[in-house]
């Protein structure tokens, strides 16, 4: 099977990085920040009653495979999606784009990614790679959270691709089958946007959206009253890892929409987008000092150490400043 020539490029967030990838591999020069904008990536939810590895489920992202979705749909690129019944028919599937000369992202779960470091192995299933090739009996990957390309045992990526627990990725895979040789992003930015802050400020249950910040904010002052020291310390550590581990780049993603909107507005000689650029990488700097404040606190550490309340009043300013900011980027002009 022949190999394609595939320009891999590491970036912060798996499913923007595969898909500003496979974009350049079609020609459109297009940045992971304009990506995760255009595709409306940012977002929240938390939701105590479905736990995932044992904690109430918390994300900081849209649902798998959104970014991609939306990003072509607004640039008219043509795509095919598939779901398989099967690890073999999803393994013969990657087998016949390859040979047509077609990359393919897909889902897959971190925990069975071999050529990833053990201490970043654990059990999530929507994270995003692309395969390029196929050597011998070995696969080609470009993992766009790592710095190089790599490979991967066939039984190791259906193994990955076929992971047990919530999500299950189901061989899910994706490709380009064509895209114009010139995109318009004007209108695409626009939606994006326009999309963001609807998701952000408009569900009407309290674990979706803006109004998440706030609940979670109420959990976390009860957690000493509710759980154990081992079971609060763990919900804990899974907002802090959600947050600035999982390939958001820190700040659970504001720091790369704050990127967006920057190159936004110089795109669109919006001096206003660069401005709401900045005022969100100074909420991003709040969400950080969050997560180092819950870890001194997971840490148990004598000196100035933060409580549970405080914790949760901080959550809580978070949520306000950012209800505002979405609010005034909402009503912007265009």
């Amino acid at each position: 099977m022949s190999t394609l020539h595939f320009s891999h490029s590491q970036h912060a967030h798996c499913e923007s990085g595969v898909t500003a990838n496979l974009l350049r591999h079609q020609g459109i020069n297009i940045s992971e920040p304009m990506a995760f904008g255009i595709g409306a990536g940012i977002f929240f939810a938390h939701i105590p009653f479905l736990k995932v590895s044992g904690t109430p489920g918390t994300t900081f992202r849209t649902w798998p495979g959104a970014i991609f979705k939306r990003v072509t749909e607004r640039l008219h690129i043509d795509i095919h999606t598939q779901k398989f019944s099967t690890p073999e028919k999803a393994m013969q599937a990657l087998d016949d784009v390859l040979a047509a000369g077609k990359p393919a992202g897909m889902l897959s779960s971190v925990y069975y990614l071999p050529y990833l470091p053990e201490a970043f192995r654990f059990h999530f299933n929507a994270h995003n790679l692309v395969v390029y090739g196929k050597e011998g009996n070995e696969y080609l990957v470009s993992d766009p959270v790592v710095e190089t390309t790599t490979r991967i045992a066939p039984e190791d990526l259906a193994k990955a691709r076929f992971a047990k627990g919530t999500p299950e990725p189901k061989g899910f895979m994706y490709y380009i089958k064509s895209a114009p040789s010139q995109v318009q992003y004007e209108k695409a930015i626009q939606a994006g946007i326009k999309q963001t802050c609807f998701f952000m400020l408009s569900p009407p249950l309290p674990w979706f959206g803006n109004k998440a910040i706030g609940l979670l904010a109420k959990k976390i002052t009860k957690y000493p009253q509710k759980l154990t020291p081992r079971k609060a310390s763990l919900y804990l550590g899974n907002v802090i890892r959600m947050q600035e581990e999982i390939g958001t780049g820190g700040a659970g993603f504001r720091f790369l929409y704050a990127a967006f909107l920057q190159e936004a507005g110089q795109l669109l000689q919006r001096d206003d987008l660069q401005q709401y650029a900045k005022e969100l990488t100074a909420i991003g700097d709040d969400w950080r000092n969050f997560a180092y404040s819950a870890a001194r606190l997971m840490k148990d550490r004598k000196n100035d150490l933060v409580s549970f309340d405080e914790l949760g009043d901080m959550l809580r300013a978070v949520g306000d400043k950012e209800k505002q900011f979405f609010h005034k980027l909402q009503v912007i002009k265009w």
